[in-house]
C-alpha cells in the first residue's frame, strides 16, 4: 500500500493517550496489484481504479495521488450510470429525489458511490475485493450492496461486479464504469476505434434519450475508423458479442493497441471524447468507453433496469486488455 504523500501526526488530547493519526491521500487508501509486467492502484474512495500501466507505460488516463478523480476518471458509476432528469423518479411507490451535480443540465449523474469510502474485504498481490453497502436515503431509498473484484492476470483486467439486495421489497439499480483508454502524445486524433454497435441512441441537450438510430455507414459508425475530427458524447447499444460471451471496444494505437470488453449484462455503452471537460490541455487525450447496464435516465424510464427481489444477487464482469502490436 503506498501512503505517499502521507504523514503521522502525533497530537496529546486531556485525560487520553498518545496516539497516532494517519494522513491519507484524498482517495484514501491506495491498493496497489501487480502481476507480471502489469501494475494497478484501486482507491479506497469510490473504488476508483486510478491507475493501470503495462511495463510502466500507462494504458487509461490515471490522475495523481495527492488528487481526487476529475474528468470522473475510472470511477463507479451506481446506483445509476450517466444522467437522472431533475435527479427524481419514481419506483412503484417510492420517489427519489438525487442532488443536481449537472446543475447546468438540471441532472443527477453517474450516482453516489464514486465518493464513499469502500470496505476492502481481501486483498492479495494481483487481487482485491471491495465493497459498499449503500443504505436508505432520499437519492435511492433503498439498500443494496455492491461487491467489486479486481483482478490482473495474463489477460489483463478483470473485474468481477456483484450487486445484492439488501433490503425489503424490489430494488431498482443500475452500475456503470468509466474507465479512459489513453492514446499516445498525439491524442485521440491519432487513434482508431473499433466498437461494433447496431444503434446510438439520440440524446437532447441535457444528454437524455429521445429515441435511436442505426449507425452502420454513418459518421456515427465506430466499427473502425479514425477519431481525427469525430467528437463524441453518445451512447451505442446492440452491441456485437464474440463467442467468449463478450463486446470489445478496441483503441488502435501505434504500435500497441489497448481494449474495453463487457459481458452482454452490460448492454450499452457510452463513448466520450473529452471534448467537453473544464481543462483544455485535457480534452482529446484520452477516449472514455463506459460499459453501462443500462441507458441514461433508466431510473426515470425504467429502461434496461436491474429489478432486485429481497437477497437477490446479480452478476456480471467486465475488464481491460493492452498488447504490444
Amino acid at each position: 500500500m503506498s501512503r505517499s504523500p502521507a504523514r503521522r501526526v502525533d497530537e496529546q488530547r486531556e485525560g487520553a493517550g498518545r496516539y497516532d493519526i494517519v494522513m491519507f491521500p484524498p482517495s484514501g487508501e491506495q491498493i496497489v496489484l501487480v502481476h507480471g509486467d502489469l501494475d494497478a492502484v484501486i482507491t479506497e474512495v469510490g473504488a476508483t481504479l486510478r491507475s493501470l500501466r503495462a511495463d510502466s507505460v500507462p494504458v487509461i488516463w490515471e490522475y495523481p495521488e495527492g488528487e481526487i478523480s476529475s474528468g470522473d476518471r475510472g470511477q463507479v458509476l451506481a446506483p445509476w450510470p450517466n444522467r437522472l432528469e431533475d435527479g427524481s423518479y419514481r419506483f412503484g411507490d417510492i420517489v427519489g429525489q438525487a442532488a443536481l451535480n449537472e446543475p447546468e443540465r438540471s441532472n443527477a449523474i453517474h450516482g453516489f458511490v464514486r465518493w464513499l469510502p469502500w470496505s476492502i474485504e481481501e486483498r492479495s498481490a494481483d487481487r482485491a475485493l471491495l465493497s459498499c453497502l449503500i443504505h436508505p436515503q432520499p437519492a435511492y431509498p433503498f439498500r443494496v450492496r455492491i461487491d467489486l473484484d479486481y483482478t490482473l492476470g495474463d489477460g489483463g483486467l478483470e473485474v468481477a461486479c456483484r450487486v445484492t439486495n439488501a433490503g425489503r421489497g424490489i430494488a431498482p439499480f443500475g452500475l456503470g464504469f468509466h474507465p479512459y483508454l489513453l492514446a499516445g502524445p498525439g491524442g485521440i486524433d491519432e487513434a482508431e476505434i473499433r466498437l461494433s454497435a447496431q444503434r446510438r441512441l439520440l440524446l437532447d441537450k441535457r444528454g437524455l434519450p429521445t429515441g435511436e438510430e442505426p449507425v452502420s455507414g454513418s459518421v456515427f459508425d465506430l466499427d473502425g475508423r479514425t477519431l481525427r475530427g469525430l467528437e463524441l458524447d453518445d451512447c451505442y447499444t446492440g452491441l456485437a458479442v464474440g463467442n467468449d460471451g463478450r463486446w470489445h471496444a478496441r483503441l488502435d494505437l501505434p504500435g500497441r493497441h489497448s481494449e474495453i470488453w463487457a459481458d452482454t449484462a452490460f448492454a450499452y455503452a457510452m463513448c466520450y471524447t473529452g471534448d467537453t471537460l473544464g481543462e483544455p490541455a485535457d480534452r482529446r487525450r484520452a477516449v472514455a468507453i463506459e460499459p453501462m447496464t443500462c441507458p441514461p435516465n433508466a431510473l426515470r424510464t425504467g429502461t434496461s433496469l436491474i429489478e432486485l427481489r429481497e437477497g437477490e444477487r446479480w452478476h456480471a464482469s467486465w475488464g481491460i486488455a493492452t498488447a504490444l502490436d
